[in-house]
């Protein structure tokens, strides 16, 4: 058991608000279409943008010529260091030999990409506290699109709970990830604006 589902486990006992019991409640109530996020216990509901989901599309498609489907999610739950951080990140690569945990959930120490796509009423998460959390779960890689800005920013080299490396790069530049774990060149001529 990690020292994260150690924590979980003794607030589940405790009568504690859990993650568990938050999203087992929004499961039942949330419509189709739309995915949901825990970020420092705060709920946050958002359904697909075109836009968003042409970008999220592209970095799967892009991750699938070197990754087998199994290691790429698309908006699955993971949690996250942080007091009830519960993400569904919009793309996420899990180490090769990864398997869920009891609960079903894959763990935070097998994330080895994470990627977010900015939406206006969540970008504050995506850039504030899920950016720490990443980085303090030490997930090597982090990369935010951001059609609004027309940019990505890769985060690497997380270190004391921030990224000591940050690059940007406007849209129709290639994204260089050949030095990270993720060992990939992303294309993002095909990314569309907000």
């Amino acid at each position: 058991m990690t020292v994260l589902e150690d924590r979980i486990e003794m607030a589940e006992h405790s009568g504690e608000l859990t993650l568990d019991s938050l999203f087992e409640s929004l499961e039942r109530t949330t419509p189709e279409g739309y995915k949901v996020e825990i970020v420092e216990g705060a709920i946050f509901m958002s359904p697909q943008r075109d836009t968003h989901w042409e970008i999220i599309a592209d970095i799967y498609e892009q991750l699938r010529t070197k990754y087998p489907r199994k290691r790429v999610k698309s908006d699955v739950r993971v949690d996250y260091p942080g007091h009830l951080n519960g993400f569904a990140s919009d793309v996420t690569l899990v180490a090769e030999g990864a398997e869920k945990n009891d609960k079903g959930l894959w763990s935070c120490e097998d994330v080895e990409f994470v990627a977010e796509v900015i939406s206006k009423g969540t970008a504050p998460n995506d850039y504030g506290p899920k950016r720490t959390a990443y980085a303090v779960a030490e997930v090597p890689v982090y990369l935010i699109a951001d059609p609004y800005q027309g940019k990505c920013h890769l985060y690497t080299q997380p270190k004391d709970g921030e990224y000591v490396v940050e690059l940007s790069v406007a849209f129709g530049g290639d994204v260089d990830m050949t030095t990270t774990l993720v060992d990939l060149t992303l294309k993002t001529e095909e990314f569309p604006r907000d």
